[in-house]
């Protein structure tokens, strides 16, 4: 009787719902029911069966009532475990030319800093003096720059200008 009670409630509550909750809610246990199907003692759920569950949740939010193959916690927890999985993705070290080392970065500096009117190419020259190779770009990239103030020749134009 009571099983019969949740049957005709369960009804009478589809009938409000929207059809796009209803083609997911459909989807979402059309996909246990086939995990059922194919992994006959216990259940194990692929990489895609857990993707499908974490963009579910993104895109209904009533997935959690009807998810019965594994605790809603669970795909939370895949969700957590994808992101960490695309941050350190994103993070990681990236191939190419390897960097230069600090020390060598606040030498360059120094020395443009203590010798204004040097440039790259002189910096450049004292580095493999010294027998530290690096390469001109290198040191233009790393090089100190002084700001130049901004320029006030629109005061002296003005002066100038004859006024009609």
């Amino acid at each position: 009787m009571v099983r019969w009670l949740g049957i005709l409630i369960g009804t009478l509550r589809a009938t409000v719902r929207t059809h796009r909750e209803l083609a997911l809610e459909n989807l979402a246990l059309r996909q246990q029911l086939a995990v059922w199907k194919v992994r006959r003692p216990r259940p194990r759920l692929t990489a895609m069966d857990r993707t499908f569950w974490v963009i579910l949740s993104r895109l209904w939010k009533g997935w959690r009532s009807s998810l019965r193959v594994v605790r809603p916690e669970t795909v939370v927890g895949w969700h957590r475990q994808g992101f960490r999985c695309y941050w350190a993705w994103k993070s990681r070290r990236r191939r190419g030319r390897s960097g230069i080392a600090m020390e060598l970065r606040e030498l360059i500096r120094r020395m443009s800093r203590a010798n204004p009117l040097w440039g790259a190419p002189r910096i450049h020259g004292e580095l493999l003096k010294l027998g530290l190779t690096v390469s001109q770009a290198t040191v233009s990239k790393y090089i100190f720059r002084r700001r130049k103030p901004p320029s006030q020749t629109w005061r002296a134009f003005l002066k100038i200008t004859p006024r009609i």
